[in-house]
This record gives C-alpha cells, sequence and structure tokens, in this order.
C-alpha cells in the first residue's frame, strides 16, 4: 500500500469543499483531486452526445471511452478529451446531470479506480461525497463538511450571480435540495459519514479557518 499523503473531504454541495480542498492542498504541498469534476465531465459528455443520464449501459461506454485529466495552478483546469471545460461544469444543470451520473455503479467503479491511481502516485486532497467511506477509507484524515440548506444555498446562488447566471434564490434552494436527496438515497456509495470523521459545519466559519482547521489536525496526526 502507498504511504502517499491522503486527505478526504466530503460533503454536500455549497460547503465549500472545492475551495478548501484546492487550499489545504497547496498548505501541505500535495495534489488536489476534484473527484467530482470528474462526474460533471462525464456529464458533459453525455450531455453533449445525447446520452440519457438514466442510460446505465451507455453511460457505462462513454466512461470507458472518456478522457479526464487536471492541470493544476492558480485557476486549475479540467480537460476532458482535451478540451478545458472548466467554465461549463458549475452550472445546475451540469450538476443535477453529475448527481444522475454519479449514481451508476460501473461510472462510480470506473472513476473510483482513477482516482485511487491518481492519490497512490502522489498522495492528495480529494473531495467529493464518498471519498472516505469507499475511494480511500483507510485514510486516517477524513473531514466532512456541513452546513445549514439556506446557508449553502445562498453561498451558490452568489456564485452563480457571480458568473452571469441570475438564477432565482428559490430555485438554487430547491436544486440543492434535490440534489441531496438523490446524492443521501443512491444505492452505490451514498453521501454519508461515520465515527472516523471530524465533522465540520461550515455555516459560521470563514474558509480560512475551515482550512487551517483540517491543515492542523492532518499536522497533529489526529
Amino acid at each position: 500500500m502507498s504511504d502517499a499523503l491522503i486527505v478526504a473531504i466530503d460533503g454536500p454541495s455549497g460547503v465549500g469543499k472545492t475551495t478548501a480542498s484546492r487550499l489545504v492542498a497547496r498548505e501541505l504541498n500535495i495534489p488536489h483531486i476534484d473527484t467530482g469534476a470528474m462526474y460533471r465531465a462525464i456529464g458533459v459528455a453525455a450531455l453533449r452526445e445525447g446520452i440519457s443520464v438514466h442510460d446505465a449501459a451507455a453511460l457505462e461506454e462513454l466512461t470507458g471511452r472518456t478522457r479526464i485529466e487536471f492541470l493544476p495552478g492558480e485557476r486549475p483546469r479540467v480537460i476532458l478529451n482535451g478540451e478545458d471545460i472548466t467554465g461549463m461544469i458549475r452550472t445546475p444543470e451540469i450538476s443535477m446531470a453529475a448527481s444522475h451520473v454519479s449514481a451508476v455503479p460501473a461510472v462510480r467503479r470506473a472513476l473510483v479506480r482513477l482516482q485511487q491511481a491518481m492519490g497512490r502516485a502522489g498522495g492528495g486532497v480529494l473531495e467529493g461525497r464518498d471519498i472516505g467511506t469507499k475511494v480511500f477509507p483507510e485514510t486516517p484524515h477524513k473531514f466532512f463538511l456541513t452546513a445549514t440548506p439556506k446557508v449553502r444555498a445562498d453561498r451558490r446562488y452568489r456564485e452563480l450571480l457571480a458568473k452571469g447566471q441570475n438564477i432565482p434564490f428559490e430555485t438554487v434552494l430547491a436544486e440543492a435540495s434535490q440534489r441531496d436527496e438523490q446524492d443521501s438515497s443512491r444505492a452505490d456509495s451514498p453521501l454519508t459519514y461515520d465515527e472516523t470523521y471530524t465533522v465540520i459545519d461550515t455555516s459560521e466559519l470563514s474558509i480560512t479557518e475551515v482550512v487551517q482547521w483540517i491543515v492542523d489536525e492532518v499536522r497533529s496526526g489526529r
């Protein structure tokens, strides 16, 4: 088994996983592996090819011929079959597609193998919904980020506004609740955590405080 440092950061959307994970990785000088972006990339590929996100066989075939890469840097990039799709994977449509795609066991198995290979090659901070339960259950460094539904929806709403997407707050809140239900109730690797996790409620914390909490615990070996 690899001795590479693996930090698992799980939780629903809107809790600050992506930003926190990127900054934790920078502090610890290890790669940031955005597993959610992988499912979003498959969602993009499926929508482009007109493949239903409920067609498990077609999604399995699609995943098998899809190449996903990450380019590190100040603004990390997500590359799908050689094309930079970073700017298009955070829309509500792609978020919902990713939730459906991630419920397909064959897709999860393929992407989990890729995530494990990347982590074992050079360590990493991996964010997602089942990193500490399914992808790297052996790591002692597991964190589950949470926040109230209203806080999470408000963060998402402001993020979309900053990108020029003026979607009603009520719609953002409803979509977040729908995705939570899908992710928590799916049969394969649902969104959950256990007693091996450190749970951090980010509702009243700054991103700096969240990052420092995680980094301090990892460095102390807790």
